[in-house]
This record gives structure tokens, sequence and C-alpha cells, in this order.
């Protein structure tokens, strides 16, 4: 087999280096791939910028990354699903606490990926263009049908009509993208908030309703609209996002749970590699101001809330039902498409802390992709 390399975080703060990795053979239950394109979340920066404060069970050196899309070159000792040569698009987990290993992470060529974390992919869709599935896909199925979260009903080939509706605010984000198009696949009405000229494409991924979050009215709006229409529950997603959805569940009928896949404070705003003088200045106080003013806020509205955490299904049923049961099918007929669309901004390993400054920058309806 040929030799693996990643790109290290070889110290808090540290850029990304690029250096020579083991190849570890993959566990049972396991597949290994070689990945062709990985994809860049917030989370990935946010470690490198954030040091022990966050993933803190995470040991230098590390491997950061959760997105990947590549070809299988190993299977373990039990996996049936896959062979040698498959097409796939998988969940890396190597950061998570449960795992904590280097060889499960997406930031190299050789990543181990649990099997019902991974899915085949159309042999017509381009690696780069699967990467930008696997944590916003996850997540977005974390908060929609995780027993503690909104709970709601699995996607299906045939789904029957709910006669509920889901508000998703931030529609036009990877986890909205997501988000809208698995709600309309469980057979729930979605109505999602973005900036107009994201209208068209969220409609074409299933939302009913597309409106403007801009403005001091934008849940009034939201809630105008929705009005006789029985809520199954809402999706935070974005600044600002808590507060609206809380705002309008507080006004509508049916379920007030809201599910936030978003921190409660902004992270970019905090100075790059924090002390304890910073995290006690700056993030402990505005975490606390908040979380509290969230919490304060759900009680006078009765609204139940939730954080989604992105991986939880990797010890569910919910993974297999999301990457085993839905996900193949979905993406051969396309009633599923890899959204948003990728912004391949490098090719190779070291362009990958490059990419982060260019996911930092923004991007709108787009996830960052870097080719391997």
């Amino acid at each position: 087999m040929s030799s693996n390399s990643a790109a290290w975080l070889n110290a808090a703060f540290a850029p990304l280096a690029v250096a020579d990795a083991p190849i570890v053979p993959p566990e049972p239950g396991q597949i290994q791939v070689r990945n062709r394109a990985v994809a860049i979340n917030p989370i990935d920066r946010f470690k490198q910028k954030m040091g022990d404060a966050l993933y803190g069970w995470l040991k230098y050196p590390m491997i950061l990354g959760f997105d990947l899309a590549g070809e299988v070159v190993a299977v373990g000792s039990d996996v049936t699903r896959f062979r040698v040569g498959d097409r796939v698009v998988g969940h890396a987990t190597g950061m998570e606490k449960v795992r904590n290993k280097a060889s499960e992470s997406a930031f190299q060529l050789y990543t181990n990926v649990m099997a019902h974390m991974a899915s085949p992919i159309p042999s017509a869709m381009s690696f780069e263009t699967a990467a930008v599935l696997p944590l916003a896909l996850s997540t977005a199925a974390c908060g929609l049908f995780g027993t503690d979260q909104l709970g709601l009903d699995l996607p299906t080939s045939d789904p029957s009509d709910k006669d509920q509706t889901v508000l998703v605010w931030g529609g036009s984000t990877s986890v909205g993208c997501n988000a809208i198009q698995l709600a309309k696949a469980a057979g729930y009405r979605v109505v999602t908030t973005a900036s107009p000229h994201n209208f068209a494409y969220l409609k074409e991924l299933g939302a009913a309703e597309v409106h403007d979050y801009h403005g001091d009215d934008a849940s009034e709006r939201v809630t105008r609209a929705l009005q006789g229409h029985e809520m199954a529950g809402a999706v935070a997603i974005g600044a600002g996002s808590t507060q609206a959805c809380i705002a309008v569940l507080g006004a509508t009928e049916g379920n007030p749970k809201m599910a936030i896949a978003t921190f409660p404070i902004d992270i970019d705003a905090i100075p790059d590699r924090p002390n304890v003088w910073t995290m006690m200045t700056k993030m402990v106080p505005k975490m606390v101001v908040g979380i509290g003013g969230m919490w304060i806020a759900a009680k006078r509205n009765g609204v139940r809330t939730s954080t989604i955490w992105g991986s939880a299904l990797m010890d569910t049923d919910l993974g297999r039902a999301i990457y085993e049961r839905f996900l193949p099918e979905a993406l051969e007929t396309g009633r599923l498409v890899a959204a948003p669309p990728p912004l391949v901004v490098g090719h190779g390993l070291g362009a990958i802390q490059s990419a982060f400054e260019r996911q930092k920058n923004g991007v709108s309806a787009a996830k960052i992709v870097v080719t391997l």
C-alpha cells in the first residue's frame, strides 16, 4: 500500500503541518478510505484557534477533520456492505471522545471510517460534491430525528404527509440545506429563512416557503406566515437563530421544541490563542449572557430547547438509519442532493490551512472543499 500523509496539528494554535502518518488496518466494522476530497467545517478551525478549550481530550499531535469522500481500499473483517474500489462518502469520527484516534480523522490520505457512518455514492457524483455532506447531514439528522431532540419520524423513500411544519432558521447553511431535505423526505412541510438571493435554491431543495431573516421584524413575519399550521419543531442555525425560533414557537401551535445547532457565542469574535484570562473575561461572560438570555426567553414562551452534537448518531441506530437505509437510495435517485455545492479552494493536504482562512471569511450556500 502507498504511504500515508496527514495535515497534523502539532501543538495548540499551531498551523497545520503536512507530514507522514501511519496506516492503521481497519478494525471490525470499519472501512479504510483513500480520501479524494475533504470539506472544512467551522469546528475544524475552531479547534486550532481555541486550543484545549475545545475537544480537550485530544492529545498533540492530532489530525482534524470530519468530512471525506474517496475510494475503499480495505474493509474490516465483518464488513459486508462495502468492497475494495467502492466510491463512498463518510463521516470521520476520530475527534470524538469515545474514538479519539488520529487514524479515524479526515485530514489525511487514508482514513478508517465506521462502516455504518458511510454510504456509497453514485458513479456520476464527484468526490468533491459528496464531501460536503457528512457532518452537516449528521447534525441535521440528529436535530430532526434524535430522540433527545425533535424526535421526528425518519425519512423514507415514500413518506406520508405529516401535516406538520418544521422551521429551519438558517436554511442556506450546510446544516440547513440538509435539514430542509431530510425533513421533507420524512413527510414534513418546511419553512426556512435565508437571504433573498438564496430563496430559489432552497425551494429547489424542498422548502415550501423561504423568508428573509434580515430585520428586527423577521420573527414576526415568519410567525404570521405560520399561523394556521401545526409546528413539528424548529432547528436553529446561525447568529440570532435561537431567539428568533423561541419567538416563533411561542406564538404558534404545535410542538414548542427547538434543536440548536450553533455555538452560544461567536467563536470568531474571541481573540486568537486565548489564555485563561481571555477565556474568563471574553468567552465565559458571553456564554453566561447568551445561555441565560436564551433560557429566560424559552421559559417565558414555553419553548423546550436542546443542543445538537453532530456525531451523536454514531452511537445509536440513527447512524444506520441515515447512512445505510436512507442515503444510498436517496443519492442514487436524487431525492437528496449533496448540498450546498462545493467551493474547491485548493488541492493537497497543504491547502487545508488556507482553506481554514477562506472558510473564516464566510460563504453563502456553499461549502469549502480541498481535493486530494
